[in-house]
């Protein structure tokens, strides 16, 4: 806030004439309006924003009104805020990195005649590179989704295109997706997606209300285009100029595709890559799988804290800031980033990653001699952008050769790694370093640059051409230094001459104003007055001396000026000619940004996990089909990383048959979000290739990772805490599979108690019966316990379940003080209370208002208890009930609630007005309250 302030302090003055306000204000009024637009207009020391851009940066970044002034006189006035280079590069910063909701324009010109020289976007963040980066690190390369949805029968058949410009990739999907769009959901997840392109009549289609929603929840810009770009007609001849190789493979992969094309011919007009020829030929093509890694939706994405929030207490928040220890200039930041969006399914290839960092953790002296080496790798793949776009500078190339040199250090270093993974270290690593930086590669490009550059220059921070690289440079410079020597010359004959010490009493100046001159000092001009008129011409008298010269000294330093303007011109010729050979080395710079890059995150896995105060462990991985999930004394990375926690370890034996679905009950702060949430992030580190924080673990590898975890309201878009809680259980039921791994915390609370457990139980039966994942569900609905009873009555009718257990997370209470300590440890077996009335006197509530709830909560207390089966032990343990039902008919009323769930869940609500939903909710209300008539189990829910 301070530094708002201080920037409203200084506010640039918006200096304008009348004639020049004028001519700006007729050209404004020609701008189309665009409420997403924030247009800025450069006036060379400063930038200015007009009319609605003006308050919302007003409001937005100073957080005043004051900082608003009038342009122009009367009606025609409209409000202005000038804009200081500093506050500009955060207001481009904060528009295009952090916020979804804006576009940005830069124009130049004066008077009337402006025209747009930059336009960015959250996914295409165009001209604006060299501002954003200029001293930052680039976190994460943002991605352009386009999408084209088709709508037959019950199905929607979704083609998508994507773009990663930092990347240089292209890529075309097509699949079928519900009516939630889950599968855009985790795609656009996967692909670290910023903005996405919709044809108008899509986007303002009802049918597409949820896939604004799902965009919305990524926090991805929604950009509407017109249908008629949405074409893919030439797309085959245009993506024959832009990717490299042969055409066959690329006419071969379109034709497969019926509505992608379309969606990848809008980008390659909406980001204009056809239009900069330095595109050509420099783009690689892929189809996108849906299948190639683990999905992710945001739900379950916020569930795990697997990205970096603002309101993050410190970087150990997220898994992503825990896990980040890359050394690289930002190449290992963003490949850390798309690889905890991309988890492998790959057994083999996430052993391989296994294999590496057990090489890492188990050999300190080889990770940290590669870690010192890699700080001094400049980031490869911006650098290369800049090359491949002509617009690199000497500065750019020398930081590629600074990176080059060091590769020899990195390459000594693995060659002397002798363990048990050396032939994957020579394989993966060393004989793709070896290819990269022979004679006809890398060492090649540092022959040119030694030759080429003036390396003794660099320690002034000047980045020139050797002299030595031109013979017509050579000769200039010969020129040059041989006039600076005559000049010198000149300057101890004058000092003689006058009688003067050199450059003590008599200096020798040069300026852009006169070129080379002599000064003196005010106090000595009297000693030389009579010299000084006649022989000499003064030019100019000040504060600091008088500045003369002589006809020789000004034939001398015109002489200079001329030639150094020609080193100038020659440099200039001989630069581009440098970047243009370097730019040939383009693909190398690309293969080695992969693998640096790559070796960056392995290390950063193996130095969190070696550096640990409780060490990780490797996990053994098996095929989704065949194992278990078994996490001995797990704990949870970020929990545990915290300075103020003493984190105790739990075990969760997901096992196939016994235990595939476990209910955790126990009471608020006793610790079961904090346990269910540790499974799904250590299952997810193991499949990126990270050691775990267990003390043993097995996994079997899971396809997809849903998680409803916390309720929280979205009133903004009119979605209750209830509704929201139906809309994340609803994306499980749909996209769930016996290959994904569910955690479910605390469903039905958001409704009253009945239908809350009515949920919740048909949900459960739903899972268990249809789904068949392994589930950890955790609720206060202690109830549900009953179905492991039940659970285990099937089995013992041979009709195998996935196996429902019990367990607990534990609590101690002081019967002489009924004091509650929370313990934290899980256990087999149902909770055999509730504790809600202990938390609350832990909050230090009033002791009237816990009293008065004991009360109460006595009165309500009728219940009997019924028999439950344990987990392991098999003890019978009470259980709390409202009443006791025979157990057939709880598994018919469970089915018949299961039933008014789904019918529930396949209505187009949607679609629907108000009456509409109302009746056809009615309808399905009263069906129910007729089936319930003979059934006890159902009859609560009325």
């Amino acid at each position: 806030m301070g530094e708002n302030f201080q920037e409203l302090n200084k506010l640039p003055e918006l200096k304008l004439d009348a004639k020049q306000a004028q001519g700006f204000l007729s050209f404004f009024k020609t701008l189309p309006r665009d409420p997403r637009s924030v247009r800025l207009f450069d006036r060379r020391d400063y930038y200015t924003a007009h009319g609605e851009n003006a308050t919302f940066i007003a409001k937005t970044y100073y957080h005043t009104t004051t900082a608003l002034r009038q342009l122009g006189n009367g009606s025609d006035a409209i409000s202005s805020v000038s804009v200081s280079r500093s506050m500009f590069e955060t207001i481009t910063q904060d528009l295009l990195l952090e916020r979804t909701d804006h576009t940005l324009e830069l124009y130049e010109g004066s008077g009337s005649n402006w025209r747009l020289v930059k336009s960015g976007s959250p996914g295409n963040l165009g001209s604006f590179e060299e501002i954003l980066f200029a001293n930052n690190e680039m976190q994460d390369s943002p991605v352009i989704v386009a999408l084209s949805t088709n709508f037959r029968e019950n199905e929607c058949t979704v083609g998508m295109g994507y773009i990663d410009l930092t990347k240089r990739v292209l890529g075309l999907a097509e699949f079928l997706d519900d009516s939630h769009f889950t599968n855009v959901e985790s795609a656009l997840i996967s692909l670290g997606c910023k903005e996405c392109l919709l044809p108008m009549d899509n986007a303002k289609s009802s049918e597409c209300k949820p896939l604004h929603d799902a965009l919305s929840r990524c926090g991805v810009m929604l950009t509407e285009r017109k249908k008629t770009e949405f074409k893919g007609r030439d797309l085959v001849q245009d993506l024959g100029r832009l990717v490299k190789g042969s055409i066959e493979p690329v006419r071969d992969l379109v034709s497969g595709f019926e509505f992608a094309n379309g969606a990848l011919g809008s980008l390659l007009s909406y980001a204009e890559l056809l239009s900069d020829e330095s595109n050509y030929g420099s783009y690689s093509i892929r189809e996108y799988s849906l299948n190639s890694c683990m999905r992710l939706d945001s739900a379950a994405m916020r569930a795990l804290n697997v990205m970096e929030s603002k309101t993050d207490a410190n970087k150990n928040f997220s898994l992503f800031g825990l896990m980040n220890r890359t050394c690289t200039a930002g190449m290992g930041k963003r490949l850390l980033h798309m690889w905890l969006k991309q988890p492998l399914l790959d057994v083999n290839e996430i052993n391989s990653r296994l294999d590496l960092v057990q090489t890492f953790v188990e050999d300190a002296g080889l990770r940290q001699d590669l870690r010192q080496h890699l700080k001094r790798i400049s980031d490869m793949e911006r650098l290369v952008r800049y090359l491949e776009k002509r617009r690199a500078n000497l500065q750019q190339i020398v930081k590629l050769y600074q990176s080059s040199i060091r590769l020899p250090y990195i390459k000594s270093a693995l060659e002397r790694y002798e363990g048990q993974f050396s032939s994957l270290i020579k394989q993966r690593y060393l004989d793709p370093l070896e290819e990269l930086t022979d004679d006809s590669h890398l060492n090649r490009f540092i022959s040119l640059v030694e030759a080429a550059v003036d390396l003794d220059q660099l320690e002034n921070g000047e980045y020139m051409i050797s002299p030595s690289y031109d013979p017509k440079l050579r000769q200039l410079k010969d020129e040059q230094e041989s006039l600076e020597q005559q000049i010198h010359r000149l300057h101890q004959q004058t000092a003689n001459e006058l009688d003067l010490a050199a450059d003590k009493a008599l200096k020798l100046d040069k300026g852009t104003q006169f070129g080379h001159v002599f000064r003196i000092t005010k106090k000595e001009e009297p000693k030389i007055r009579k010299k000084l008129n006649t022989h000499f011409i003064v030019l100019e008298t000040r504060k600091d001396g008088v500045k003369f010269t002589n006809t020789k000294l000004k034939k001398l330093g015109d002489q200079y000026q001329k030639i150094l303007e020609e080193y100038k011109n020659c440099q200039k010729v001989l630069v581009a000619r440098v970047v243009q050979t370097a730019a040939t080395f383009c693909e190398v710079f690309e293969s080695l940004a992969v693998l640096l890059s790559e070796l960056d995150v392995l290390l950063s896995f193996a130095d969190l996990a070696a550096s640990s105060p409780t060490p990780y462990t490797r996990p053994g991985i098996t095929p989704s089909d065949v194992g278990d999930i078994v996490l001995e004394g797990s704990r949870h990375p970020c929990v545990e990383a915290q300075d103020w926690v003493n984190f105790i370890p739990n075990d969760c034996r997901l096992v196939r048959g016994k235990s595939w679905f476990q209910i955790i009950t126990g009471p608020n702060m006793g610790g079961k979000s904090t346990f269910i949430r540790q499974v799904g992030v250590n299952i997810l580190m193991a499949q990126v290739g990270s050691f775990v924080p267990c003390d043993k673990a097995s996994i079997s590898v899971r396809d997809c990772i849903f998680a409803r975890v916390g309720a929280g309201d979205c009133q903004l878009r009119g979605v209750s805490t209830f509704m929201q809680e139906m809309l994340e259980t609803a994306s499980i039921l749909k996209g769930a599979t016996d290959k994904s791994l569910i955690i479910i915390d605390e469903l039905g609370r958001g409704t009253s108690t009945y239908d809350g457990f009515g949920l919740a139980w048909a949900i459960c039966e739903h899972l268990v019966e249809v789904i068949k994942a392994p589930t950890l569900f955790a609720t206060h609905f202690h109830e549900l316990t009953a179905l492991a009873h039940e659970n285990a009555n099937h089995e013992a009718s041979s009709e195998k379940l996935v196996g429902v257990v019990n367990y607990h997370v534990s609590a101690h209470i002081d019967s002489s003080s009924r004091k509650l300590t929370m313990l934290y440890k899980v256990e087999p077996g149902a909770c055999d209370q509730s504790f809600g009335i202990h938390v609350a006197e832990f909050a230090n509530f009033p002791e009237t208002v816990i009293a008065l709830a004991r009360e109460k909560a006595a009165e309500l207390e009728d219940f009997s208890p019924i028999d439950v089966i344990s987990n392991d032990a098999k003890e019978e343990v009470g259980c709390k009930r409202k009443r006791e039902y025979d157990l057939d008919d709880m598994s018919s009323g469970a089915a018949r609630a299961h039933q008014f769930l789904k019918d529930f869940s396949e209505l187009p609500l949607d679609k629907m007005d108000f009456k509409e939903a109302f009746e056809k909710l009615s309808e399905l209300k009263s069906d129910f309250a007729k089936d319930a008539v003979n059934s006890l189990w159902l009859q609560q829910f009325m």
